[in-house]
């Protein structure tokens, strides 16, 4: 999250997403596949109230386009979950 990070954390909470948006919603979030404004992720999870940077930092990592996951759905660890679909898993 580059500097946006310490940003977070030197900003005074409790704060709302609209405080945190205006205060640093310009700022650039790269990812390997793109990059989106702060405001753009933040914006998706509607209007809340952040006790602490911590959560609003967790927030931000929830709500990043898929651009910003990789492989979407991908794990070479973890089987489907119940009522998904996925390969057949092969032991070696």
């Amino acid at each position: 999250m580059g500097d946006l990070d310490a940003k977070l954390d030197a900003h005074n909470y409790p704060a709302t997403s609209e405080e945190l948006i205006e205060a640093y919603g310009e700022t650039v979030l790269e990812f390997q596949d793109g990059s989106e404004t702060f405001a753009e992720v933040l914006s998706r999870l509607g209007e809340y109230t952040y006790e602490d940077s911590e959560s609003a930092r967790l927030a931000t990592w929830q709500a990043v386009s898929s651009g910003a996951v990789g492989r979407v759905g991908y794990s070479d660890r973890d089987a489907p979950c119940i009522g998904e679909s996925g390969p057949e898993q092969v032991s070696f």
